[in-house]
């Protein structure tokens, strides 16, 4: 049967001849009625020509496209990106001291819904204590003693101290001078006076704060920092480093790390330092680790009191890896 169309309100109807005109059954405006053959195959015709107007549009995108791609393409081959150049390096100690420096290790964190607090200082190695503390943690068999007897006589409020040294060899006595007079002069004793004949070393012991701190522990984060650091930069890695940052969690849950470094592609490295007892607090540190999403080889504990022997078994029985003050720089050579 024929059809018309209206071109009023559009509704679509049958008729009884062809050729004729009616009025729209919905609004009463007037329609042609066509032939249904002849109409069909009009909008066969109409269909077909959109079919071939919208391939010719795709054709010319892509065509387009591809050449935007070969241009960029050619750009990056004429102009490749320059690899950023590590803002941490030997030659520039002060940078580490920088919010900018820190930012990298603040944003992990920030990604993580974690809140950190810095002190930029603490990485400041423009002064004496990583000197220090390198000298003593790579020599700890020797110094540890004289760093035990240091700290216990801060906390007994001595003032001094003196080292019996009749009972060491001669190699020994003077490697042990050496220190106590080096350290006398970088301030970190008030005093030093070697009595050569009696074989003992006479110290007086500085009260400034941070030199208490540094002998009461500080000297193990700043040994495990610049450990940390000769690696990274070995490697020639762009990082973001801190010391003593201290993180708050969304359950308002406040913890401290003593030494972290977030590595350009790589994930990060928390060294927790313990020259004291520690063992109460290692499920502290397997809650702690997994909350921040460290793989275990990542999150360390250097203890100043365990064997390597220790170390391993330790390692063995707990999500944590620790190591000894001396298997310390082979771990972190091992990891980065």
């Amino acid at each position: 049967m024929p059809v018309y169309r209206c071109n009023q309100c559009g509704h679509v109807s049958e008729s009884p001849v062809a050729g004729t005109q009616v009025p729209c059954a919905a609004c009463q405006a007037h329609c042609t009625v066509y032939d249904t053959t002849f109409y069909i195959s009009k909008l066969i015709e109409r269909y077909a020509a959109a079919v071939r107007e919208i391939k010719a549009l795709k054709a010319e995108n892509t065509t387009i496209s591809e050449a935007e791609a070969e241009a960029a393409s050619s750009s990056a081959i004429a102009n490749p990106p320059k690899t950023p150049e590590p803002v941490n390096s030997p030659e520039s100690p002060a940078n580490l001291a920088t919010a900018a420096q820190h930012a990298g290790i603040e944003q992990w964190l920030k990604s993580r819904q974690i809140e950190a607090q810095f002190d930029h200082s603490n990485v400041d190695t423009s002064g004496y204590f990583d000197e220090a503390a390198q000298q003593l943690g790579r020599s700890y068999d020797l110094f540890g003693e004289l760093i035990q007897r240091v700290a216990y006589a801060y906390r007994k409020s001595h003032t001094g101290l003196n080292l019996d040294l009749t009972h060491s060899d001669q190699k020994d006595i003077q490697a042990l001078t050496t220190l106590c007079r080096q350290l006398y002069s970088h301030t970190l004793f008030a005093r030093y006076h070697y009595q050569k004949a009696e074989k003992v070393v006479r110290l007086s012991l500085q009260p400034a704060p941070k030199v208490r701190q540094f002998f009461e522990g500080a000297w193990l984060e700043w040994y495990a920092l610049l450990e940390l650091l000769e690696v990274l930069q070995q490697r020639q890695l762009v990082f973001s480093c801190a010391r003593g940052v201290k993180v708050l969690f969304p359950n308002e849950d406040v913890h401290e790390l003593d030494v972290v470094a977030l590595p350009h592609g790589q994930a990060p490295i928390c060294i927790e330092c313990k020259s004291g007892e520690f063992r109460r607090d290692i499920d502290k540190y397997q809650r702690l680790r997994k909350r921040l999403g460290i793989e275990r080889s990542r999150f360390v504990i250097c203890s100043t009191d365990i064997t390597d022997e220790q170390a391993s078994s330790l390692s063995a029985m707990y999500d944590l890896t620790f190591v000894s003050i001396a298997l310390l720089p082979r771990h972190l050579a091992s990891i980065v």
